[in-house]
């Protein structure tokens, strides 16, 4: 009896011993760690500047006149260099001024040399018409320079028989025309050889210079001036425009009333 009691003792002994153990806080297991080398220092912050003073009221001033006064330089600098725009001169005709007065005359070119030459104009390519027709009509000049238009104007008559082409013989028919008194032919001569003569500015301008022989025969002074003018203007050097240019402005100076 008291062996059953006490191994009974014994047993519930054991068995509260064994709950106290299991309600008792476990030791938790921790994996040691292997020593290893001193751990990198963390990165330090870069420090913040301090912030700087403001500037004082006595130093921002210089610096804005020193900055103004560069802009007013640099200014006048790009003014200086820019070139200012043309303007186009406005003219006003004063009240006294003559507004019918002529403009003057334009530069007139060197005189051109001399063409009047027609045996010149002979070369072997020259067709036989075209040659015996020259031949007669320098014949005709001659004649006509010596100072008898009628006999003239019978042999330069003969030069467009032979060659009708001839621009010289009706330039000279002209002018035994013009000798003779008889404008309206000569006219309708030099309208002939004007046609003809289109690309030879040195006879051109002999027939202007005749037109304005014939236009002032006949009382037409201001178209005999235009020719006259249009004459030079071909050729400088033409001796009979300018001699009558030359009479034109005598008479009407001596034409005109003294001033006061």
């Amino acid at each position: 009896m008291i062996t059953s009691n006490f191994v009974r003792a014994i047993t519930a002994c054991a068995m509260l011993l064994g709950t106290l153990a299991g309600c008792a806080p476990q030791r938790i297991y921790r994996i040691p760690v292997p020593p290893s080398s001193s751990p990198a220092p963390a990165p330090r912050a870069a420090p913040i500047p301090a912030p700087l003073p403001p500037p004082e009221p006595a130093a921002i001033e210089p610096a804005r006149k020193g900055l103004s006064q560069d802009s007013q330089i640099r200014e006048q600098d790009i003014r200086a260099k820019t070139p200012p725009p043309a303007k186009e001169p406005t003219r006003q005709a004063s009240v006294t001024e003559s507004r019918t007065s002529p403009e003057s005359p334009p530069a007139l070119p060197p005189p051109l040399a001399d063409d009047s030459s027609l045996l010149a104009k002979i070369t072997p390519g020259t067709s036989p018409q075209r040659a015996a027709s020259l031949r007669l009509t320098e014949e005709g000049r001659k004649i006509l320079d010596a100072g008898d238009p009628a006999k003239a104007l019978t042999r330069l008559e003969k030069t467009i028989v032979i060659d009708s082409t001839n621009p010289y013989g009706y330039f000279y028919l002209a002018k035994a025309q013009y000798r003779l008194g008889h404008l309206r032919e000569s006219l309708n001569f030099l309208d002939i050889a004007e046609s003809r003569l289109s690309g030879e500015p040195f006879w051109l301008s002999e027939v202007y210079a005749l037109r304005g022989e014939n236009l002032r025969a006949q009382g037409q002074s201001q178209k005999a001036e235009a020719s006259y003018n249009q004459a030079l203007r071909l050729n400088s050097g033409n001796r009979t425009a300018g001699d009558a240019l030359t009479r034109m402005s005598a008479d009407s100076l001596s034409a005109s009333p003294a001033t006061r």
